[in-house]
């Protein structure tokens, strides 16, 4: 179900809106935009909490791994 959001803007901005309306499905455009910005916030922060449980984390890797690891593949090549 869609729920209405109306917001302002300086009347300048409106009579532009209103010159490119036949170029520019306006609606469409804000509500792009509206679920873009949601979805780079929530990244940032979904991010920002998968930092967070990496700082806490008590594991580790043995000593030597990476090294290890890196010489395997460029043996397997």
């Amino acid at each position: 179900m869609s729920e209405v959001v109306s917001f302002r803007v300086r009347r300048e901005i409106k009579r532009k809106m209103e010159l490119y309306k036949d170029k520019i499905n306006w609606a469409e455009e804000l509500r792009r935009f509206v679920e873009l910005k949601i979805r780079e916030i929530e990244a940032k922060e979904n991010f920002k909490a998968v930092l967070e449980r990496l700082e806490k984390a008590t594991w580790s890797v043995p000593r030597g791994f990476s090294i290890h690891s890196v010489r395997e593949g460029r043996d397997s090549s």
